[in-house]
């Protein structure tokens, strides 16, 4: 459901007022007012490209907040059940760095949210409310790692599960390809 257009509250850019962009705002206000980091801290909407078997998908990153010069938490917003967003997330942390994974990763539906190691796929809290704060952020920052993703294999594999799992299909019934693309 479209409804107009709203301010971004990180940038105040207007952007197109949805259901689910009105739960990204409000994640975005609970990080700032409740979570304690700066707007600066935040980054809204990256993407991760990628092109397997004619299929271009471009992921979106819902959110990252940095701390020290360092991307340290990647948070992927989807409606619905939590577990059926951890793997697609998990290899966006993997992979949106080219130097190292982002340690940490959230994935929420805007009422619920797991807290995931990136490194073992693991969940190690639940809750929008155990989304570690900036001070809490701060005390845990020595002990994170940020380790790269060497492997180029690797890399690719979590690149080929970000595009299963980000891909629309047309209303054709069809993947939506890139034009003119060697693939597509």
């Amino acid at each position: 459901m479209i409804y107009g257009t709203m301010a971004d509250y990180l940038t105040g850019e207007q952007i197109v007022d949805t259901d689910d962009e009105r739960y990204r705002q409000k994640l975005s206000r609970f990080l700032v007012k409740e979570k304690g980091y700066a707007k600066t801290d935040l980054e809204m909407r990256l993407k991760i490209e990628t092109l397997f078997a004619g299929n271009f998908v471009v992921s979106k990153i819902d959110l990252v907040i940095s701390l020290h010069g360092k991307r340290v938490i990647l948070l992927r917003y989807g409606p619905g059940s939590l577990v059926t967003r951890e793997r697609p997330a998990l290899a966006a942390a993997r992979i949106l760095e080219p130097d190292y994974q982002i340690p940490l990763v959230v994935v929420t539906n805007g009422e619920d949210a797991e807290i995931l190691d990136t490194y073992r796929g693991k969940e190690i809290s639940h809750g929008l409310e155990s989304i570690p704060g900036k001070e809490e952020l701060q005390q845990m920052f020595s002990s994170l790692a940020f380790i790269p993703l060497v492997d180029q294999n690797r890399r690719e594999k979590e690149a080929r599960i970000l595009n299963a799992f980000d891909l629309e299909v047309c209303c054709a019934g069809n993947p939506c390809a890139l034009p003119e693309a060697p693939e597509g």
